[in-house]
């Protein structure tokens, strides 16, 4: 049995906005099983032993947050026997919370029983699809088989779209400790380092400063290759390094440009006409602004560049998800509509606004910024280091 612990009587998000969510798509329960929903529907718990890993012994670690519309006082969290430790610590707000499963049908079958002794309705049940495993499943469509199990991937969505000022803190931590890690491995990196020792110099300076690094796409010379590797950063080479690393889960996902040397006139056009589409796409941000006016500001400037053959521009959501809400268009590399293009903007969503020129002779050049939409335009996150970054520069001071 778990230790009594008194729950929390604050709920970390507006369940009246959920419930109304919910009611429109005719779900009468949620069970969130991702970890990143978990963590936002908790208010910022994640068991920090499978926070890299989710498999163990002969099944997975699958928690499962139960969440009745119109009921908060039915919720129920069920968790790895591991998690008591955070639980003590942090009480969740659920009233009621079970951290004794050891694997994925065991924790649904504890909730199917809560469901089933909370007398809540399951006419409607909503599920994380691309979250649930297929034993925990068909655990839970045999328990309730007269009940219509739809993805709740939307309703979720739709309530991460719009950040608190405690998780746009979390953002704005993580976007500029990741442009000063950038920073301080480009200063200490002269000609002859390869992309694998500066994605790991990278590594630990985002690490340094309390992230947790989560990738780096990096391209050196005129190879459009984004992997790290044994490729050489060699004198006058320019290199992109655009990486992700969080901060308690939340995203700081930029991209920022360097050079080993000085960069020629054409390499400072083609950053220049990069920036000024960036520029462009971020200054019609603001709430109440229709989604589709950050493309069509992006692109008539992207549309008069002598470079447009090649440049593409891409705006996306951020926070505990890359590529989440706002959905600002149906032709980015994930698939989904452009729900929000047709819709007015609301205070508290964050954009990742994206511009990459792929030369075929001049390399990979590209810039990432991350922007949050306030009533009267847009904070910009990480703002530093949005030139030409020269290489190698600690050695020199």
């Amino acid at each position: 049995m778990n230790a009594p612990v008194k729950a929390s009587s604050t709920i970390p998000f507006d369940a009246a906005r959920l419930d109304k969510l919910m009611d429109e798509a005719g779900m009468d329960v949620l069970i969130a099983t991702s970890k990143h929903n978990v963590q936002y529907l908790l208010g910022g718990h994640r068991a920090f032993f499978f926070d890299y890993m989710d498999a163990m012994g002969l099944s997975r670690y699958l928690p499962v947050l139960v969440y009745a519309k119109g009921a908060p006082d039915k919720a129920a969290y069920f968790g790895h026997r591991l998690e008591n430790f955070q639980r003590e610590n942090h009480p969740f707000w659920t009233p009621v919370q079970q951290c004794n499963s050891s694997g994925s049908i065991d924790t649904m079958q504890k909730a199917v029983e809560h469901i089933r002794a909370a007398g809540i309705k399951t006419r409607g049940i909503g599920a994380e699809l691309s979250f649930l495993p297929v034993d925990a499943g068909k655990a839970l469509s045999s328990a309730f088989p007269d009940s219509k199990i739809a993805d709740a991937l939307f309703v979720l969505e739709r309530m991460r779209s719009i950040k608190t000022p405690e998780e746009l803190k979390k953002l704005k931590i993580a976007s500029e400790a990741v442009i000063e890690s950038m920073q301080a491995v480009i200063a200490k990196h002269g000609p002859g380092a390869t992309k694998a020792e500066v994605t790991e110099a990278l590594r630990r300076e985002e690490t340094n400063r309390g992230l947790t690094f989560e990738y780096c796409l990096i391209t050196a010379g005129t190879s459009l290759n984004r992997a790290p590797s044994d490729q050489v950063w060699g004198d006058g080479d320019i290199m992109s390094i655009d990486s992700g690393g969080n901060y308690h889960g939340y995203i700081g996902d930029l991209c920022r440009m360097a050079i080993q040397g000085e960069p020629d006139a054409e390499l400072e056009d083609m950053l220049g006409d990069i920036e000024a589409i960036q520029r462009a796409s971020m200054k019609p941000i603001r709430a109440g602004a229709m989604g589709s006016e950050v493309y069509a500001a992006a692109e008539a400037v992207l549309a008069k560049s002598k470079y447009h053959n090649n440049t593409h521009f891409l705006g996306h959501g951020m926070g505990l998800v890359s590529h989440e809400a706002p959905r600002l268009t149906n032709t980015g590399p994930v698939p989904y509509d452009d729900y929000d293009a047709h819709r007015p903007l609301e205070a508290g969503m964050v954009i990742s606004v994206e511009t990459t020129l792929a030369h075929p002779k001049r390399g990979f050049i590209k810039l990432e910024d991350t922007a949050v939409v306030t009533d009267k335009g847009c904070d910009i996150y990480g703002e530093g280091a949005r030139g030409w970054n020269r290489a190698g520069t600690a050695a020199r001071t």
